[in-house]
């Protein structure tokens, strides 16, 4: 081999190591500190110390959900990317999307959740980002957005619980999972092997990094609805999870894994056995009446079998519901997220925007009898007020805009600016 001749494969090959690195998340880097963990029923933090999680969902960002977007029954991702393609068009509703999702979450709401006293944050999102499904305006888009909250976070000292909000199939049933109405994840190899794929894919990239918490496996899995039609419901589940906790394990043996309970996370039947050493075990809990009885089932299951618990959504409450429950959960060392960090023209949560003026047409519209092109045609409204509306709505969401919930923070025992 000539010098020249050499000197041309060492470029290839450096270029070939560079191209490799560059093209793996920061996450893979050897960090200072350790993997979150867990320690009987205690959440240990990268110093090895026990801590409480305490912090908020950033709903509404990576998954568009109806009623924060006020759009009634046009419920989920998908029908609302629908209803705005029939008002502004596919260009406009792409850099609608684009703007959207970087405005609506800032390093600045990450900053400000850290001054006020989160320690994590819950990041819902929906598994077609890591996929060549067209959503949101792009395809294939998720470690740009995870890698770009993760660093923020790393810089702020928040930990990141990664959720699947949305999986293959749909696991719940229902518009949060932006499904077809029914949870056919569970009667889909197809479905369960694209989750796979998305969480192996996942785990991965960030198998090294202390900034990420964990894995939270499936968002609230069955509705109400299917109990009954679905008699094994929660077997059905647990064949998913005892899947889904393989196939991350195979690549990432660290990250603490969270798995919520069945039917909107609040039935713990499904879990026939302890499939793993490093699992926390979630519950939801919406509008009820607050005393200890509210989560001593979740307690028992905690002692029993010597694992933590977390409550990852809850609120969408009064001011003073949610300081009482708050202090519960505290005075059980019960690890929490509040849901949602933010939204427009609503005091129920921690940050809250301004509604455009004709922001109701856009309610309007959504409301209205869309069985048709000839209704569409005939319900739809002025186009110009329209597109200024969802202008004046991502100038609004910017956290520089945003105006806090005093009240709303105080109850759960952060600091109001």
């Amino acid at each position: 081999m000539t010098n020249k001749t050499k000197l041309l494969f060492l470029v290839i090959a450096f270029a070939g190591i560079f191209t490799s690195c560059k093209s793996q998340s920061t996450a893979t880097k050897n960090y200072k500190g350790d993997i979150v963990k867990i320690q009987g029923t205690q959440i240990l933090d990268s110093n090895g110390n026990s801590i409480i999680l305490k912090g908020t969902n950033l709903g509404n960002w990576l998954v568009p959900e109806g009623y924060m977007f006020k759009t009634g029954k046009v419920a989920s991702p998908r029908q609302i990317d629908q209803l705005f393609h029939e008002m502004i068009g596919p260009d406009s509703l792409a850099a609608f999307w684009n703007k959207y999702l970087d405005n609506y979450i800032t390093q600045d709401d990450i900053k400000y959740l850290k001054r006020t006293g989160s320690n994590h944050i819950r990041l819902p999102f929906h598994y077609k980002l890591f996929t060549n499904d067209l959503y949101m305006g792009k395809r294939n888009a998720g470690f740009e957005y995870f890698d770009r909250v993760i660093e923020w976070c790393r810089k702020e000292n928040l930990y990141v619980l990664l959720d699947m909000h949305c999986a293959p199939g749909g696991q719940t049933g229902d518009n949060i999972d932006d499904s077809y109405g029914y949870p056919w994840l569970y009667y889909s190899k197809t479905a369960q092997d694209e989750m796979s794929e998305i969480w192996v894919k996942i785990a991965e990239r960030y198998k090294n990094d202390p900034v990420v918490i964990g894995y939270d496996v499936i968002n609230e899995p069955f509705a109400h609805y299917f109990t009954k039609e679905i008699p094994d419901y929660n077997h059905r589940l647990f064949m998913v999870y005892e899947r889904m906790v393989k196939d991350i394990r195979k690549v990432d043996k660290k990250h603490t894994i969270f798995l919520n309970g069945s039917v909107w996370a609040g039935d713990f039947g499904v879990f026939e056995s302890i499939l793993d050493n490093n699992v926390v075990y979630e519950f939801h809990k919406y509008w009820f009446d607050i005393n200890q009885e509210s989560v001593q089932k979740y307690l028992d299951f905690s002692n029993k079998h010597n694992v933590p618990i977390y409550i990852g959504e809850t609120g969408e409450n009064t001011d003073e519901w949610v300081m009482e429950f708050r202090k519960l959960l505290d005075k059980n060392k019960i690890n929490w997220a509040f849901w949602p960090y933010k939204k427009m023209d609503n005091t129920r949560g921690i940050m809250n925007f301004k509604q455009p003026e004709d922001y109701p047409l856009i309610t309007k519209y959504a409301e209205s009898d869309r069985s048709s092109f000839e209704k569409i045609r005939e319900n739809m409204p002025d186009r110009v007020k329209v597109q200024k509306a969802l202008n004046e709505y991502l100038e609004n969401c910017l956290y520089k805009n945003n105006f806090q919930n005093e009240g709303y923070i105080r109850g759960l025992g952060f600091t109001v600016e």
